[in-house]
């Protein structure tokens, strides 16, 4: 009996809005697999952030258990220090580390955060954090060879923040186009049993682009010559989809799945102009222009809490014994910090607007906290209002994104779908993000390790 194969597909920031429902009828190879196979809302990691989320649904580990919050992690109590996520910061195991203990032959294309790279049973290409492509990038160093002869100078990102959004497009699509070419390459000359990608480019035509086709979005602007942008580009990789499943058999099973949704972004909330109002936050002396709230002069012996921004909002407290300049009384830790939760929670909008504050303690969400998680994770407006964490802007609410053009937030919701050639299913279902890397294993034929935190979606799926 031949062994089943699994292509995972993975495109980041999907939403089931868009993928099930308006682009549906424009994506024949995703529409036919929905028929035949399982499908549904993928509920993402908090905080649904592209770094933790693909190694939450790799490892079937919480954020807290991996000690990823994001891209960034304050380093040791630090008032500035940081350190950037990557591959090293991963200790938990993947499912590709335990299906190479079983003598799987595994191929991985951009799975984030995949750099430095690191030796697996098969062949790698780092994400999108790799600096540039003038150092090692792949395993075994000589597959970067293989690719530059094959695609000359392979696109790891792109710098989507930009106003130049006609050479931003060409990028994006030279981008996919070779990275498609390059997995074309291995599904065909390499004898893999598990192949996974991540195309970061859907993440990116979602951040410039979305202003353009939501007719929803308070900047859009309708009849704008980069309205169909978007469903060009679900076009153009469902039909990139197609030529994969062109190139793969009936013992092939296809799982395409995104870390987490997109949607509108209907501002950012300077949320260190905030604390400034509300007294948590002093400044030795005002700042005349936007500033890092890394380079402002903070007088710590006054502060109570500051915060950083990005998709959602990370507070820290001033806690005496753990921060240098600590002002919070350790007894009174649970007190301050449930009060600035409060306070947080009925933050309204602009116009005086009813917003749903989300409000999270670490240790609510995670059986475990490891690394240097914050004191507070919150999504402002359900994550529709970005977290700005610069100062100097003499307002609390920006129209847009502090650190460069950005259309886009991130959701909750992914997708998932599930297609076996062998097999029609037609039916719906919803998953968690920790569910994927079980299910993963027990359609290889594989246990399922007791210390993973999701299941086997439907049992009866091998």
């Amino acid at each position: 009996m031949k062994d089943k194969r699994i292509l995972v597909i993975g495109l980041d920031s999907a939403p089931p809005e868009l993928v099930f429902d308006r682009f549906l009828d424009k994506m024949p190879n995703m529409k036919k697999m929905m028929g035949l196979g399982i499908y549904g809302k993928l509920r993402s990691c908090d905080p649904p952030i592209t770094i933790p989320a693909w190694t939450v649904m790799m490892t079937s580990k919480s954020p807290g258990k991996l000690g990823a919050y994001g891209f960034r992690h304050r380093k040791k109590n630090s008032y500035k220090d940081a350190w950037i996520a990557s591959s090293q910061a991963i200790r938990e195991r993947a499912v590709w580390d335990i299906l190479g203990d079983h003598g799987k032959k595994v191929c991985l294309v951009g799975v984030p955060p995949s750099y430095p790279p690191k030796a697996v049973n098969g062949w790698l290409i780092s994400c999108f954090i790799t600096p540039d492509t003038n150092r090692d990038y792949t395993y075994p160093v000589e597959l970067r060879k293989e690719i530059e002869e094959l695609v000359g100078n392979y696109l790891i990102d792109v710098e989507f923040r930009t106003d130049e959004k006609e050479g931003l497009l060409r990028e994006i699509y030279e981008m996919t186009e070779k990275r498609f070419k390059v997995i074309k390459h291995l599904i065909k000359t390499r004898d893999w049993n598990f192949f996974m990608f991540v195309e970061i480019g859907l993440d990116r035509i979602h951040h410039a682009f979305w202003k353009f086709f939501d007719a929803e979005h308070h900047l859009h602007q309708p009849k704008n010559r980069f309205e169909d942008t978007i469903q060009n580009y679900y076009q153009f990789l469902d039909k990139g989809i197609g030529d994969l499943l062109s190139l793969i058999d009936e013992d092939t099973l296809v799982l395409v799945v995104s870390d987490h949704g997109a949607k509108r972004m209907k501002g950012a909330f300077c949320v260190n102009e905030w604390l400034i109002k509300r007294g948590y936050l002093t400044l030795k002396k005002n700042v005349e222009k936007v500033t890092d709230i890394e380079d402002a002069e903070i007088d710590w012996s006054k502060t109570i809490a500051w915060g950083w921004g990005g998709y959602y909002a990370r507070i820290f407290l001033n806690l005496k014994g753990r921060e240098e300049q600590g002002v919070i009384e350790p007894k009174d830790y649970d007190k301050v910090r449930e009060s600035l939760a409060e306070e947080i929670r009925q933050i309204r909008g602009p116009n005086g607007e009813i917003w749903d504050n989300k409000v999270f303690k670490p240790e609510e969400l995670y059986e475990e906290c490891r690394g240097d998680p914050p004191d507070l994770m919150v999504y402002f407006d359900d994550l529709y209002w970005r977290s700005a964490g610069t100062i100097g802007h003499g307002t609390l609410n920006l129209p847009e994104n502090d650190t460069g053009p950005d259309d886009a937030v991130h959701a909750q919701d992914g997708v998932f779908l599930l297609y076996d050639p062998k097999k029609k299913y037609g039916k719906r279902v919803d998953a968690n993000i920790l569910d994927i890397a079980p299910t993963i294993l027990h359609l290889m034929g594989l246990p399922v390790p007791s210390d993973m935190e999701g299941k086997v979606i439907v049992e009866d799926l091998g």
